[in-house]
C-alpha cells in the first residue's frame, strides 16, 4: 500500500482536531459501530470526511460552501468511485439536526457490505498459494 504524503496526512489531523458540529456529532454516533469507521481518511488526493474501510463506504457532510463547488464534488465522487468507494452524501443541516438518522444509514451501508462491483483480487494473482513448509535444521 502507497504512504500517504506528509501535507496530506497533517492536513487530515487538522481536519480531525477540527471537525464541525456536524461531523462530531455524526462521529459521536458512528464511532460505536460495526463495521469500524474512520474520521478524516486521506484517499488518493482526498479526504473523506468518515469512511468505513472493509465496506468501502466514503460519506460526505456537504454544508453550504460545498454549493458553489459541484463540480469538485463530482469530480471527487467519479475518483473515489473508479478506486471502488460507494459515496454517501448529506447536508450538514440533516448531520446536525438528525445525527442518528445518518449514522444508521452508513451503518446499514457499511453492513449490507460488498457495494464494490469488482471484487479485489486475491493475494497471488487469484490463486491460493499452498502453504509453505520450513525444514527444520538440525
Amino acid at each position: 500500500m502507497k504512504r500517504v504524503a506528509p501535507p496530506l496526512t497533517k492536513r487530515a489531523r487538522e481536519l480531525r482536531n477540527n471537525a464541525t458540529p456536524a461531523e462530531r456529532a455524526v462521529w459521536r454516533q458512528l464511532r460505536h459501530v460495526s463495521p469500524r469507521f474512520t474520521r478524516q481518511l486521506p484517499i488518493g488526493p482526498f479526504i473523506a470526511d468518515f469512511a468505513c474501510r472493509t465496506a468501502r463506504i466514503v460519506v460526505e457532510l456537504d454544508g453550504r460552501s460545498h454549493d458553489a463547488t459541484e463540480a469538485y464534488d463530482a469530480a471527487r465522487t467519479r475518483y473515489l468511485e473508479a478506486q471502488g468507494w460507494t459515496v454517501l452524501r448529506f447536508a450538514n443541516e440533516y448531520a446536525r439536526e438528525w445525527p442518528e438518522g445518518v449514522a444508521g444509514a452508513c451503518q446499514q451501508a457499511a453492513e449490507a457490505g460488498g457495494t464494490h462491483p469488482r471484487p479485489l483480487p486475491e493475494e497471488g494473482g487469484g490463486k491460493r498459494n499452498e502453504p509453505k513448509t520450513h525444514k527444520m535444521l538440525d
